[in-house]
């Protein structure tokens, strides 16, 4: 697995054409440990953010990151067959998680009910994010949960 990066090189000032400061791309083969593979490289993504952009990012923005890679790895690796693409990108203010899987079928959380061990994952990152994005595609569909990287939280 070898990442694809966009945005090392540069100064924290100079933007991505799309407005991203730093992104990077992995793609996992679906295998027993590709989950903690995926909340290693996004524990890494914020680390060079911080370092090498100066951008801040707080530790709750850390873990809130590791926590939706890991729910939505996890749900792609459950319920979709195939490869998984997850994509990291930040501006200034927000870390964007890009998951793609090759199930069309657009997740839904499920009614609340405490007695229920399990299939919360949706609940919890539309829980923890600033923003969540469906995007169907010709094949599979693309999820993007925004992150705030501050504690600072939007007036939404």
């Amino acid at each position: 697995m070898q990442p694809r990066a966009d945005g090392d090189g540069g100064d924290a000032a100079q933007s991505l054409p799309d407005g991203y400061l730093i992104r990077v791309g992995y793609a996992f083969d679906g295998d027993d440990g590709c989950i903690a593979d995926a909340r290693h490289h996004a524990t890494a993504f914020l680390n060079k953010a911080r370092a090498e952009h100066h951008l801040t990012v707080s530790d709750r923005a850390r873990d809130l990151t590791v926590l939706v890679v890991s729910e939505l790895v996890t749900n792609v690796l459950k319920y979709a067959p195939g490869p998984v693409l997850m994509e990291l990108r930040a501006t200034a203010e927000v870390v964007d998680v890009v998951v793609w899987d090759s199930d069309p079928t657009v997740p839904m959380p499920r009614a609340t009910d405490p007695g229920r061990v399990g299939q919360h994952g949706m609940e919890i990152v539309r829980a923890v994010t600033e923003e969540l994005f469906v995007e169907q595609e010709p094949v599979g569909k693309r999820i993007t949960a925004r992150i705030a990287l501050s504690d600072t939280l939007s007036p939404a």
